[in-house]
């Protein structure tokens, strides 16, 4: 005997044979046992939902030999005949193809004549949205008042383009997508009786790309079955699919949490030597963004069944929420501009240096801000310019207007005679003095942090000091950033800093100060308005407007610090 597909050859014989779709299989069993037949039903759903096969199914209960059930026997001649796909009195039509309204007329001719083998003459008419509006008005009249042993059973993938008027005269039934779950089940089941061991690993690969479609999955089974050489493995699937384990992903988001550029580059180059398809690396990137920012979001909340929780976790804690949800955002962007890229693989790859390069206001890894000079502080010793701050270069503020050139700064002229820039010497050599460690914004500018570290020492507020002991509130946006590592980060960097063991307690207390990254969002908006005031009483300016009846777009304007 020749191959049968495995699609083909695991269509379900019975109503309990179905996968999912148990809202339909209870009303047609009820409306069978019941014997409340209606004369016209309407099956939608996504491609492989199994509509046709309910329409079948239906149709095969009708015409049972035994009698209608709800559990046609399956071997008699009806039955047989329906399964093979020669019963005369089952009419399958394919509307696709038949779209003119003779085909419809010539289909219609026959419906006054009695069934030749079975109880009900059924006809099953699939893709009818494909009709065209003479067709529709054809079957219009024969729909709504068919014969006493006719049946109409259609189905679409698209009931928005069915006449409102056949709708109303159809029993509907929506057939859902099915889980990733219950097809990754029935996957197994497959492959058990197909007597081939089924990978966990290359089931959950199936399911997940057949997007809820059982008839897509057991074609993508067939196929890996091919691929394996009758064996069923993870790494072809993953060959055949395009895709990659889950793991590159996760590569991908720690590099980006750690603003490590080559590191980014390294993943990326691994994912293009197994010549991953982009798309499918930027989609399993958004669904590990979307369980993180689950995790951050509903603590206690069930992750997918393919996520690692301990992974997701120490994700969770490592990023902020705010860069969760702006990366996610910036990724989906990308997801859908990736086709307009010269290639996929350098449109992924600009992606991902957009992510690691933007940071929203106020606490991102950005050079730490020049401190503003002491008024009356003398000139420092030489051996001072070795703290981290001297050396940090200009901050260069960006709007969302053309990116400026940072003004060149004037400098003190001892300055002038300074070798070029070297590595800063570690800052446990410098002690604060006393007025300066009361300023948590020019000591968290200072501390040198990079991370989420740097985002909890921008989102809080210095509430009490007690020599070498601080006491700060915690944004309550922010309060994720609190991690053992954190903290430690935190007070390390405080301690060498002030060149002494310091102790830092972090409280839920609302503080009314702002912190480091309000103030220094609230200070980009000053020199945003700074500089439209300026631009628009600037003579020039004005001239350019009134001639050519122009004005400021909002947000172009440029500010120089």
């Amino acid at each position: 005997m020749s191959y049968q597909a495995l699609a083909r050859k695991w269509r379900p014989r019975r109503f309990a044979d179905m996968v999912g779709q148990e809202h339909v299989r209870r009303a047609l069993t009820n409306a069978l046992a019941s014997d409340r037949l209606h004369h016209a039903y309407l099956f939608t759903g996504t491609r492989g939902v199994g509509k046709t096969t309910v329409a079948r199914l239906f149709a095969k209960a009708l015409n049972c030999e035994q009698g209608v059930s709800v559990e046609p026997c399956g071997v008699c001649s009806a039955c047989t005949a329906i399964d093979a796909g020669r019963f005369m009195d089952l009419i399958e039509v394919d509307a696709a193809s038949r779209t003119g309204v003779d085909d419809t007329r010539d289909l219609l001719e026959n419906v006054q004549y009695a069934p030749t083998q079975g109880r009900y003459k059924v006809y099953l008419i699939d893709e009818v949205h494909m009709f065209s509006k003479s067709s529709f008005n054809a079957l219009l009249k024969t729909l709504e008042e068919p014969p006493p042993h006719i049946k109409f059973l259609l189905a679409t993938t698209d009931p928005q383009k069915i006449p409102a008027t056949i709708l109303s005269r159809c029993l509907q039934f929506n057939l859902r997508a099915l889980t990733p779950e219950q097809v990754g089940g029935q996957l197994t089941r497959v492959l058990l009786a197909e007597q081939i061991e089924p990978d966990v690993a290359a089931v959950e690969l199936l399911a997940r790309a057949a997007a809820g479609s059982m008839r897509d999955a057991l074609s993508l089974l067939d196929q890996a079955l091919a691929h394996g050489g009758g064996q069923l493995h993870a790494d072809a699937v993953r060959a055949m699919l395009g895709t990659l384990d889950r793991s590159h992903a996760v590569r991908l988001l720690n590099a980006l949490a750690d603003g490590d550029g080559p590191a980014l580059l390294a993943a990326l180059a691994e994912t293009n030597a197994q010549a991953a398809d982009p798309a499918a690396v930027l989609d399993d990137l958004l669904r590990l963004l979307h369980q993180v920012a689950l995790c951050q979001a509903v603590p206690g909340a069930s992750l997918a069944a393919d996520a690692d929780p301990a992974v997701v976790n120490a994700l969770a804690h490592r990023i902020a929420a705010e860069d969760v949800q702006l990366y996610y955002q910036m990724a989906l962007i990308g997801r859908r501009d990736l086709p307009l890229a010269p290639d996929p693989a350098s449109g992924l790859e600009m992606l991902l240096l957009r992510l690691l390069v933007f940071r929203p206001d106020g606490g991102d890894d950005a050079p730490a801000r020049r401190p503003e000079p002491q008024k009356a502080a003398p000139a420092a010793p030489p051996a001072s310019r070795t703290a981290p701050v001297s050396t940090a270069p200009p901050t260069i503020v960006r709007t969302s207007g053309a990116a400026e050139r940072p003004t060149a700064r004037p400098v003190p002229a001892a300055s002038a005679a300074i070798d070029p820039p070297q590595q800063p010497a570690a800052p446990t050599a410098i002690r604060q003095p006393t007025a300066a460690l009361d300023d948590w914004a020019t000591l968290a500018s200072q501390l040198g942090l990079r991370g989420a570290a740097n985002q909890l020492a921008q989102h809080c507020v210095l509430l009490q000091r007690r020599d070498s002991h601080f006491e700060l509130a915690v944004d309550a946006r922010s309060r994720g950033l609190l991690t053992p590592a954190t903290r430690q980060a935190l007070t390390e960097a405080l301690s060498g800093l002030i060149g002494q063991p310091t102790r830092v307690d972090f409280s839920d207390q609302a503080a009314a100060a702002d912190t480091p990254a309000q103030q220094s969002a609230r200070a980009a908006a000053e020199r945003q308005v700074q500089a439209r005031s300026t631009l628009e009483s600037d003579p020039l300016v004005r001239g350019l407007m009134d001639t050519l009846d122009a004005r400021i777009i909002d947000g172009s304007e440029s500010s120089a610090d």
